[in-house]
């Protein structure tokens, strides 16, 4: 199902949007984690919106398994509406936005660095108010994104937050396994080339849930957001933790369950909660490079066997092609929408 619409294309620009991050910001990024270290944070904050919130998450993670930092997610509506801004004097304070334009964003980093906090800015746009606003800032080097649902500056925020993870660490093998991801990228797709002609059985779905956990509970909420944003169905996001307590009952036959359940230290979890699904014949479809989840699956999404930590920014791909062939089934603008823009501004 080939559509031509920049959605697709830009789905496909991603190993390219990768290797050039890699090859252009590695010193950035190294300059930047010096910094880091030398200014000793006691824990991060995070602020961002929409998929670069989802990006976030996985900074919590990535951050918090490599680098040994505490990691919290902002809540940018206590500094612009309620006008207080908690006490960050000793921390790391990131912004990350595709356009680096939003408003709470930036005031959220704006004070933090009034306050004495290292800042970092991570965004597509070398000339936004977020990267002036920061101390620090690390460009995505994606292209121009000209669709309104976000792909590849989204696997670069992931990278980007990757990245700061490795040279946090210090750690060469990760180091590593970060060079061997374009080539990943582009074996997913390869692997991927069929899928958005499998969500022609989905055409009629009006809702779903999307489960992962660890390093994937980040694209569980993306691929949530990928299928409201693109198909306007009801998509509710779970760690596989908080889904059996209490969501799970909201399965019956034919349910559909989007699970990302790649190969790491979770997928035993991820395979029992598989199984369950079955046995209460949930409809699945399970993103995955583990043979017997993908068997458990009526819609298996296959990746290839990589680094649990990195399969995030693989994993989400099978998804961004699921909801693009699902857009196109039932018959809405892939590029366009309803109600969205490209730049959101909120404060």
């Amino acid at each position: 199902m080939a559509s031509d619409t920049l959605l697709e294309r830009e789905i496909h620009q991603q190993p390219g949007a990768i290797t050039r991050l890699l090859s252009i910001e590695s010193e950035a990024v190294a300059r930047v984690a010096e910094a880091i270290r030398a200014a000793r944070p006691h824990f991060v904050l995070i602020a961002a919106r929409g998929s670069s919130d989802n990006a976030a998450v996985f900074g919590k993670y990535a951050l918090g398994a490599f680098a040994g930092l505490p990691v919290a997610l902002a809540a940018p509506s206590v500094t612009t509406y309620y006008g207080r801004m908690p006490a960050v004097g000793g921390a790391l304070v990131i912004g990350i936005s595709q356009s680096g334009q939003g408003e709470d964003i930036c005031e959220v980093v704006r004070q933090a660095r009034e306050q004495g906090a290292i800042t970092l800015g991570i965004t597509n746009n070398p000339d936004s108010r977020l990267a002036k606003t920061a101390e620090h800032a690390i460009f995505l080097h994606a292209g121009e994104e000209r669709s309104l649902a976000a792909t590849k500056t989204f696997t670069a925020q992931l990278t980007v937050m990757a990245m700061l993870a490795a040279h946090l660490a210090d750690d060469p093998a990760l180091k590593d396994e970060l060079a061997q991801l374009p080539d990943w990228v582009a074996h997913t797709l390869a692997l991927s080339a069929g899928v958005p002609a499998r969500a022609e059985r989905y055409r009629y779905m009006s809702h779903c849930v999307t489960l992962g956990r660890g390093f994937n509970y980040a694209t569980a909420f993306e691929l949530a957001l990928k299928l409201k944003e693109l198909t306007y169905i009801v998509a509710t996001p779970y760690s596989s933790a908080d889904f059996r307590h209490g969501p799970i009952a909201q399965i019956e036959e034919g349910f559909p369950v989007l699970v990302i359940a790649p190969g790491g230290r979770v997928l035993d979890d991820m395979l029992d909660l598989i199984r369950d699904l079955r046995q209460r014949e949930a409809e699945l479809l399970v993103i995955s490079n583990d043979p017997a989840a993908l068997e458990l699956a009526h819609t298996p999404l296959p990746i290839p066997a990589v680094p649990e930590w990195l399969s995030p920014i693989i994993g989400v791909i099978p998804g961004q092609l699921f909801a693009l062939g699902l857009t196109l089934a039932k018959g809405y603008d892939v590029d366009h929408p309803r109600s969205l823009r490209k730049v959101t501004s909120t404060r």
